[in-house]
């Protein structure tokens, strides 16, 4: 049997209703589900992503804890102990004008069952709140948001985050966000 454990700590978060955690390689089949369904990908990227995009961006995960501290959590449903989706902080090194250099960029994104009922702001905010504790003070933090999804647009205000431009990242309209 392989060992499935993460060689450094990865911190777990717990609130009301959730619980985010290091992912695992058994995150996998849950992960690549929630990516390659269309209405989550809707305004990440425009299309379902295929098995091997997921597994590399589980392996993006882990690199970014390992190597900057900071990264990406499974967020699990604390009463049934279902995959609700991820969140986290990221250094995708995007090229954008303006830039996002230096600011650790959040993401989120939901399981089609765990959207609409709170999830992402309090997965959000326990992520925000992770990072006003662990990054260097005055360390502002970002978001990118696609201008349709109204969704993700409230979760960021909600949460702290403010309109500073409108650009586009490959092609595709998207609002920068940050806190």
């Amino acid at each position: 049997m392989t060992d499935r454990s993460i060689p450094f700590d990865i911190p777990t978060i717990e609130t009301d209703r959730l619980i985010l955690r290091a992912h695992t390689l058994d995150d996998f089949e849950d992960c690549a589900a929630m990516w390659g369904d269309e209405t989550v990908t809707r305004h990440i990227g425009g299309r379902p992503f295929a098995p091997g995009d997921v597994w590399a961006r589980l392996l993006r995960y882990t690199g970014h804890w390992a190597h900057l501290g900071y990264g990406f959590w499974a967020i699990e449903d604390r009463e049934s102990g279902k995959f609700a989706g991820e969140c986290g902080f990221a250094d995708f090194k995007r090229d954008l004008v303006p830039s996002l250099d230096g600011m650790p960029e959040i993401g989120w994104a939901l399981a089609v069952w765990a959207q609409g009922r709170g999830v992402a702001t309090e997965a959000i905010r326990a992520a925000v709140e992770w990072g006003d504790a662990h990054f260097d003070a005055g360390t502002r933090t970002s978001c990118m948001i696609d201008p349709d999804n109204l969704a993700s647009i409230r979760v960021a205000e909600k949460c702290g985050y403010e309109e500073f431009a409108r650009t586009e990242y490959r092609g595709t309209p998207t609002i920068l966000y940050r806190r």
